[in-house]
């Protein structure tokens, strides 16, 4: 996914949290003639993805997530949809749009964009970006120090469908630490409890328990699947109770023959 312009700054320095970076402190302190907030119902401003593979596994990502937290509404995720994070974007475009990121607790609803000063300020707990030969290099470098120093993402994970790289860091005290991968070769996510790992050339989520989190369709497969194993079995049982009761017959049928020649057994 290609990104907004640079704002005026050294891509080898870290972002600066002067360019009117909006925490909920910030918006708590600012006055209203401080700053004008642009108005929060802004429509994404995001190119098309690159290629089939990143909006299949984008999907993926989005529909997993959902699927397991269907019950839930203290969350939003969402994929390709612009995050504005600061009131003077419209001017300098300070504007990033990840590949998939969630923010917790949060009203689960649907948007047109992101924007964080209407959001209490709150920017993503998680953020994952789908690798390209076009984005790979911003999103190993300026995003990542973005993500780390303005946004404050606890977690960030890039994937590369291609050659399968997945990399992941958790912020600590301010930095992002990588993440170490457990003996499967996947990555813990701290804010969703999730592990992070890939199947079958996909990205996708197991429990702490090491189970696969299904998409609805192969949830729904899956309790087919069990609904006729179920269904076989208890036609087994039906058959083996018949053999049984015919079984039980023909026994009646052996002893009264038997009495009606020999009499009763002594």
């Amino acid at each position: 996914m290609t990104v907004a312009p640079e704002v005026e700054t050294s891509q080898s320095s870290a972002p600066s949290q002067t360019l009117a970076t909006i925490t909920p402190e910030v918006l708590e302190n600012t006055a209203e003639e401080d700053v004008i907030f642009p108005n929060g119902d802004l429509y994404s401003d995001e190119p098309p993805l690159e290629s089939d593979l990143h909006l299949k596994q984008i999907m993926i990502l989005l529909q997993c997530l959902e699927y397991l937290w269907q019950d839930r509404q203290d969350f939003y995720a969402c994929g390709n949809l612009t995050i504005y994070y600061s009131p003077r974007q419209l001017k300098s475009e300070l504007f990033r749009g990840p590949d998939f990121f969630v923010v917790l607790n949060t009203e689960r609803k649907p948007r047109k964009s992101w924007a964080v000063w209407e959001e209490n300020g709150k920017y993503p707990n998680i953020i994952i970006e789908v690798l390209s030969s076009k984005t790979a290099k911003t999103d190993r470098g300026l995003k990542k120090e973005i993500y780390q120093d303005i946004f404050r993402t606890p977690d960030y994970f890039w994937f590369d469908p291609y050659s399968l790289e997945l990399k992941g860091f958790h912020i600590v005290e301010g930095v992002y630490q990588e993440i170490a991968p457990n003996e499967s070769g996947w990555l813990w996510s701290h804010q969703l409890d999730l592990y992070l790992g890939v199947r079958d050339s996909k990205l996708r989520y197991f429990t702490p328990e090491g189970e696969l989190v299904p998409t609805p369709e192969e949830a729904a497969e899956r309790e087919s699947q069990q609904r006729q194993e179920a269904e076989q079995r208890a036609e087994s049982e039906r058959q083996r109770a018949e053999q049984t009761q015919q079984q039980l017959a023909e026994l009646e049928s052996l002893l009264a023959r038997y009495r009606e020649q020999f009499g009763e057994l002594e």
